[in-house]
């Protein structure tokens, strides 16, 4: 199935939304690990809590203005609209607020 014609200018942006739900959902798990850090009266986990927010952040702040702008160059200039260092720093960010989220489960139940 093909796009219609004049369609190209709506994947910069589905893109960059995709993007800034995926750094809102980072930031909501660290409103999560704040709450429990809160319910727990743990200091510890006060420590994902952080990693988790400065990753969302980075997420949107960063990483999502930056493949907005390949995006939008890729659908200008016909070229490639890959950005791997991106998408990996995005994955990887992803990843660390799931580790650091299991870390402060694990951790809020011995504690």
């Amino acid at each position: 199935m093909s796009a219609p014609r004049g369609g190209g200018e709506t994947q910069p942006a589905r893109t960059a939304l995709a993007w800034q739900r995926t750094g809102l959902g980072v930031l909501l798990v660290a409103g999560l690990l704040a709450r429990l850090a809160a319910a727990q009266g743990e200091l510890v986990l006060v420590v994902p809590t952080v990693v988790v927010a400065g990753a969302g952040l980075t997420v949107l702040g960063v990483l999502t203005p930056r493949r907005r702008r390949s995006s939008q160059r890729a659908a200008t200039t016909g070229g490639p609209g890959h950005a791997p260092r991106t998408a990996a720093m995005g994955t990887g960010l992803v990843v660390l607020a799931a580790v650091c989220a299991l870390g402060a489960d694990l951790l809020a139940r011995l504690g």
